[in-house]
């Protein structure tokens, strides 16, 4: 039972890795022509939407999945498919109603929004995104229910399906509207009606799934005899299961908010920008922040799967087994993310040259920034879900508030200062996360007992990441000025340089995670086709 307990989760860690990598690639590609189609201020509208967007869904949705999928698996594990079908038929309708007010606060208030940020020409993408929250309400249910039966191909469908939407209707939209001359905002706003219409869409899908998965487990086998509880009593469990970890997630989102907000703010009354100016310096950040998210690709998923991983095995009181879960998702976190951290840092200029053909100092050195920060993020995202699967999810609301105030104070009294102006944001963003996972895995020390060993799945990620970075640099420095009197130093030429830099990167990578055995046969032996990996990498 505890190594299917283990495989179970590695291969539903996969499928989400390689679905959720898949969906950050497809959106940083979707937003390649987006920016060149959008100006400077519609790129600026872009970001402000979404920020506004993230929040509302953080504060409807963000709860769902993780208490359903923690209620849920637990509930099976002790056999009970009558209570396991009734966490879902409390939490559909409910939520549904938290979706349709959402969505009404969006599009009645969507001017005063984007007023109250200092972006006023996001209002328009605002309004088109609103519908998007009443959709994510009752997806959430859906994949939550699906997450806690450790069955993530629904969730992975449904996200491949939605990104493929937004991207395919977003920039024909988009186009479409440049073709008639509307002004950047109302572009803005038809390049984000694909999440809209991709969103509701994903709902006939997830419907089928759950029809699958009552067949499989339908509800008169039922081993749990115990009378199921009332309606009122399922629904107080899901929300005060939730409530904690909506409120972290809001705390995450309601960060890039007021951080929106100061920046616009502030370029403008402490450094005399015009709204346009703003909006176009915000805009830039815009760039180097699609390159932030990708590392997340690898955290989210492995945070989405490890909970109700954990939940079950403690049901079980098989704490060996959580804490060996626990262990290798902390391990998988740091193998991708601290190279990826190491990679935007390191090659962050000929990133944005070879992606946007953009070559402003500020934005490389944003982009740096973000870099680092980006693995502080992912720590963020495991940690939190560790805490959250031991029933700690009050934690994140002690540790978000202190990373949060930091992040703001900071922000604040740099923007204001015209040597620094919009890098104030990463700066704050990187200073903040460092904060919120170090104070995480203070209480993972103190609170989660099982979990013993983590110096060794820290150290020797960083040192083979750190070599991988400095040979990286060195590789693409090296090829560019070799190929600088034939190939030139423009977008083609860099994004030659940039490729032959990460082949490096990768091999010297992997050459180094097999020397300090930092990857063993066993942790393999879980990953598809793991055993002839092994074999061909002679790990041992």
């Amino acid at each position: 039972m505890r190594e299917q307990t283990k495989q179970s989760f590695i291969k539903g860690a996969t499928i989400l890795t390689v679905v959720s990598l898949t969906v950050r690639v497809i959106s940083t590609l979707y937003k390649l022509p987006l920016f060149n189609i959008l100006d400077s201020p519609g790129r600026g509208a872009f970001q402000t939407t979404y920020n506004v967007f993230g929040l509302i869904l953080a504060l409807s949705t963000a709860g769902i999945p993780v208490a359903l999928s923690r209620l849920v698996s637990s509930a099976n594990a002790k056999g009970d498919t009558t209570l396991v079908r009734r966490y879902f038929s409390v939490a559909l309708p409910a939520f549904s109603i938290v979706g349709v007010i959402a969505m009404l606060v969006m599009f009645f208030f969507a001017e005063d929004l984007a007023e109250l940020l200092g972006g006023p020409l996001a209002a328009p993408g605002i309004m088109v995104l609103a519908p998007a929250t009443f959709f994510s309400c009752i997806i959430s249910v859906y994949r939550g229910y699906a997450q806690g039966h450790e069955n993530m191909i629904p969730t992975a469908i449904s996200q491949i399906f939605e990104v493929t939407c937004k991207v395919v209707i977003g920039i024909a939209v988009a186009l479409w509207l440049v073709s008639l001359n509307y002004s950047s905002d109302i572009v803005s706003a038809g390049a984000i009606t694909g999440v809209t219409v991709g969103l509701g869409l994903c709902i006939p899908l997830l419907i089928f799934y759950n029809r699958k998965i009552n067949r499989s487990h339908p509800s008169h086998i039922n081993t749990n005899k115990a009378e199921p509880p009332r309606r009122l009593h399922i629904l107080k469990q899901i929300v005060k299961v939730s409530i904690p970890i909506t409120l972290s997630a809001s705390f995450m989102a309601a960060m890039g908010l007021v951080d929106n907000a100061i920046i616009l703010h502030r370029l403008q009354s402490a450094l005399g920008y015009t709204q346009i100016e703003a909006s176009a310096a915000w805009g830039v950040y815009a760039l180097g922040f699609s390159l932030f998210t990708i590392p997340q690709a690898i955290a989210v998923p492995i945070s989405i799967t490890i909970i109700p991983a954990i939940a079950a095995a403690l049901a079980r009181k098989q704490y060996l087994q959580a804490n060996a879960i626990m262990q290798t998702s902390l391990k998988l976190v740091n193998l991708v993310a601290m190279p990826a951290a190491f990679i935007l840092m390191t090659l962050s200029k000929p990133l944005l040259i070879a992606l946007y053909d953009y070559d402003l100092q500020f934005a490389s050195t944003m982009l740096t920034l973000l870099g680092a920060a980006s693995f502080f993020v992912c720590l963020q995202f495991i940690t939190s879900s560790i805490l959250q699967a031991n029933g700690h999810e009050r934690v994140a609301l002690i540790t978000f508030p202190i990373g949060a105030a930091v992040r703001f104070v900071v922000v604040y009294v740099l923007s204001g200062n015209p040597n620094i102006a919009v890098i104030a944001s990463p700066i704050g963003t990187l200073i903040c996360f460092i904060i919120i996972s170090m104070l995480n895995l203070a209480f993972i020390k103190v609170r989660v007992k099982q979990l013993t060993k983590l110096r060794s799945v820290f150290i020797k990620p960083l040192i083979c990441s750190l070599i991988m970075g400095l040979v990286g640099f060195a590789a693409y420095t090296g090829v560019r000025q070799l190929g600088y009197g034939t190939l030139g130093t423009g977008q083609v030429a860099t994004i030659f340089y940039l490729f032959i830099a990460l082949i490096v990167c990768a091999l010297v990578y992997i050459v180094f995670v097999i020397f300090t055995k930092v990857i063993t046969k066993e942790d393999l032996a879980h990953v598809p086709k793991g055993e002839k990996i092994a074999r061909l990498l002679r790990v041992r």
